[in-house]
């Protein structure tokens, strides 16, 4: 199982890949790559939201995940933060959808949870789980494409709990 993650900001938009590989005697969770789309502050919004598309599809042509794994809404306090974050989060969605991949959509809350053990994690404690559970030497950079990595990871602990729970 490949798995596309990604974690939508309005100045980086991380993405993550990470596969499953399963055989007999085990099963491991593989970093294929990471990185992030950085946004330029200056440019208007429709460029920025281009540049989110174009990147986005032309990476998951590349990396040809069965899923992509993206994290859910979330309020923030600030309203017009949210609005720029949904637009980000809207291009993802369309990224994927034209690509013809389906989309997992996890909390925030869940993520934590599932790569760390606990809902209310910090970003640092969240890295450094990521870079324990992929085998890293240290914390992808920059933070965004670690919790895209994370993102990816909640989305095959989800799976293989409910495929275990089918059986």
């Amino acid at each position: 199982m490949r798995v596309f993650g990604i974690d939508c900001g309005t100045e980086y938009t991380g993405w993550g890949v990470v596969e499953l590989v399963e055989t007999p005697r085990e099963s491991r969770l593989v970093p294929v790559a990471a990185g992030a789309v950085c946004l330029n502050k200056k440019e208007r919004t429709p460029l920025r939201l281009h540049q989110v598309y174009t990147e986005l599809t032309g990476l998951l042509a590349a990396y040809e995940p069965e899923i992509v794994a993206i994290e859910d809404v979330f309020f923030a306090a600030n309203a017009r933060s949210s609005l720029k974050l949904g637009q980000v989060r809207g291009v993802a969605l369309l990224a994927a959808a034209s690509c013809g991949l389906t989309v997992a959509e996890y909390a925030p809350l869940t993520v934590k949870s599932s790569v760390v053990g606990y809902g209310l994690a910090a970003k640092e404690q969240v890295q450094f789980m990521v870079a324990r559970l992929l085998d890293l030497e240290r914390a992808p950079e920059p933070a965004d494409a670690a919790d895209a990595l994370a993102i990816a990871i909640c989305h095959i602990h989800t799976s293989r709990t409910l495929i275990g729970m089918q059986r």
